[in-house]
């Protein structure tokens, strides 16, 4: 995903140490070290809070563009993250089976996504991002307005 060397770049543009980082995300720096050198998937909850703490977005995080921030970012909202994945599955006209088989998890956790008991995985929201080619911060409701993204990097 290459995630961490964008939060270890964020990190050392303001010159900070792991343990600065780890704090802001209530964890050991040891297991933070292990998301930045990418041994371990950030869980989301984790990303999200670096990506407020770095004010960027999440885009930006997944090297899905080189803007670091869109225009009146909100707060992430597992509810509306859900309305969004069940929208864009159903003008895809992808069953939860077919989503589920492509993006290769089970389908009923693809139904907890959408209904919001679950909050999306990182794994899960970059692939379906990469592969379809639509903003991370959209579907998490942290921007309105659905971006698309640019397939050359």
């Amino acid at each position: 995903m290459n995630y961490g060397q964008k939060i270890r770049e964020l990190r050392e543009e303001r010159d900070l140490k792991l343990y600065n980082i780890a704090k802001v995300i209530d964890i050991d720096s040891d297991a933070y070290g292990l998301y930045e050198r990418e041994y371990t998937t950030i869980p989301l909850k984790h990303l999200n809070t670096i990506c407020d703490f770095f004010n960027v977005s999440l885009d930006y995080i997944f090297n899905f563009t080189n803007l670091r921030q869109y225009n009146n970012m909100k707060n992430l909202s597992i509810s509306l993250s859900g309305t969004r994945l069940r929208e864009f599955r159903k003008e895809n006209r992808l069953t939860q089976d077919k989503l589920a088989n492509i993006l290769n998890i089970n389908r009923s956790l693809l139904s907890k996504y959408e209904s919001g008991k679950n909050l999306i995985s990182t794994p899960f929201l970059y692939d379906i991002c990469k592969k379809y080619n639509i903003s991370a911060d959209y579907l998490l409701g942290k921007i309105d307005n659905p971006k698309y993204l640019k397939t050359s990097k």
